[in-house]
């Protein structure tokens, strides 16, 4: 229960179906320990912790705060510094749930022996049945909310069997929409009216390079003198870091081109950024590792899925090639779009669907060469 509205009504509506509910708030982060200059936001917010247990105390049944700051810093703002500093562009609430809050979330759970665990995120669980093996237990699949606005299945893609087989997600089968007019039934309207944060946790300021000259001393003195190019390799100017673009970027790169620029490529061993034009993002072919297989246990070699390269991606159709792909990253498998993407950003995440239904996912190393 992080105090927000999807967390909150989860929890009361798994309560009035007769489950003995105990809430949970993690604690991942103390903001004022990175210097930023915003108040906490999200997750990290001392008075989301209060609504939380507020709900808890009016409805009866018990709230825990779990302090995981430990383990989240160790993993996820250690994994978030090291991309940037490879160049790729992290995505750490990925890393989060599937490394962090539903590991330490089960455990405490069976410390208090609940069955399950829930959350508010809006994607739908389902385990699969094989008619022709009726009393076989099947796989545990993800698959996308009712509300494709809010769906955040892609964020899950993960999450292992045995934590599947163990969640339960109730606004699946919702539209935001109604978990406001229920938040507003439960007597809770300001919490129905509760902005939305979309920012990263631990940066809520949205100043990620400030946050990586904090972390790291004397980043900016190790990184400056880089340059830009264009793809010839013709030197365009200096930049103020590779750690501080990301492909796809345009605004705030503070050169004149004589056209609209983007960062198309990142090379950290030389602290060169490549520009070029917006067509230069245009790419069909990927290498994705660390990949976890959801709706099956291992794919055929040159399965068609549409893949999503980011959480607001539609998705486009692609193979997977899992044979003879030429890479030797663990667990890593080719990817090959049957129409260019734009901006494929090594570091995040690509999630493989088959209809509504994730198929896995992992994180994206390189594009072709």
């Amino acid at each position: 229960m992080s105090g927000g509205i999807d967390s909150t009504v989860t929890a009361l509506m798994l309560h009035d179906e007769g489950y003995e509910v105990v809430g949970i708030t993690m604690k991942t982060w103390d903001y004022s320990s990175s210097g930023g200059s915003k108040k906490e936001t999200g997750c990290c917010n001392l008075d989301s912790f209060n609504d939380a247990r507020m709900a808890a105390v009016q409805h009866s049944f018990a709230h825990f705060i779990l302090d995981i700051r430990e383990e989240f810093g160790d993993f996820v703002i250690d994994n978030f510094v090291e991309e940037y500093l490879a160049g790729r562009t992290p995505n750490p609430c990925v890393l989060c749930n599937t490394h962090i809050k539903w590991r330490a979330l089960l455990k405490r759970a069976d410390a208090l022996d609940c069955d399950f665990i829930a959350t508010g995120h809006y994607a739908k669980i389902r385990q699969h049945v094989n008619a022709c093996l009726p009393d076989r237990q099947g796989r545990f699949v993800v698959s996308k909310a009712i509300d494709e606005t809010k769906d955040q299945s892609y964020v899950l893609w993960g999450l292992q069997q045995d934590l599947l087989s163990r969640t339960l997600l109730p606004l699946g089968t919702y539209r935001k929409t109604e978990i406001r007019q229920m938040a507003i039934d439960y007597g809770y309207p300001e919490l129905a009216k509760k902005s939305e944060s979309y920012e990263i946790c631990f940066v809520p300021d949205n100043d990620y390079r400030g946050f990586l000259k904090r972390r790291v001393e004397g980043l900016e003195e190790k990184v400056t003198g880089g340059w830009f190019v264009d793809k010839h390799g013709k030197k365009l100017g200096e930049h103020k870091g590779y750690p501080f673009y990301t492909i796809g970027q345009r605004k705030g790169l503070e050169i004149a081109f004589g056209k609209p620029a983007y960062v198309t490529a990142i090379d950290p061993s030389t602290n060169i950024v490549v520009l070029g034009d917006e067509n230069d993002l245009e790419q069909n072919d990927m290498q994705v590792s660390k990949i976890n297989w959801v709706k099956y246990n291992g794919i055929t070699d040159g399965m068609e899925a549409i893949t999503k390269i980011r959480y607001k991606d539609k998705g486009a159709l692609s193979n997977l090639f899992t044979e003879s792909c030429g890479y030797n990253d663990d667990n890593g498998i080719r990817v090959r779009f049957y129409e260019n993407v734009k901006s494929i950003a090594p570091g995040q995440s690509a999630v493989f669907y088959e209809g509504d239904e994730v198929i896995g996912g992992g994180i994206i190393q390189r594009t072709a060469d």
